[in-house]
């Protein structure tokens, strides 16, 4: 089953439900408001993507961190994903062997059909 990792009231999780509602595809919601991602999944997920694809420098969690004047390096990033989930850019979505970061619904189409 499809694992997709983000918070409810997220507009690209909210898009990414959509989409996998849409063409019946069964899923997962792991809610990083109601439950802590251990470090280990962040640091699986590393081995995936890079840490800057999945480190989200946008979010309100980002600016009211004041993360920005810290100039975080790879290393930091990955520490800061394992305390504040809440920079985990959204939605992260776990099928098979593949990890998808964000919502883009071409590329959905390719992976998903």
């Amino acid at each position: 089953m499809i694992k997709v990792y983000g918070i409810k009231n997220c507009d690209s999780v909210k898009k990414a439900l959509k989409f996998l509602k849409k063409n019946n595809i069964e899923y997962e919601l792991f809610d990083f408001k109601t439950e802590q991602l251990p470090c280990t999944k962040i640091d699986e997920w590393s081995k995936k993507v890079d840490t800057k694809t999945l480190f989200n420098a946008r979010s309100t969690t980002y600016r009211n961190l004041k993360l920005k004047e810290l100039n975080l390096d790879e290393t930091g990033q990955k520490e800061w994903l394992c305390k504040e989930n809440l920079l985990i850019k959204r939605p992260v979505i776990e099928f098979k062997n593949e990890l998808l970061v964000g919502f883009n619904e071409e590329i959905y189409k390719r992976s998903f059909s």
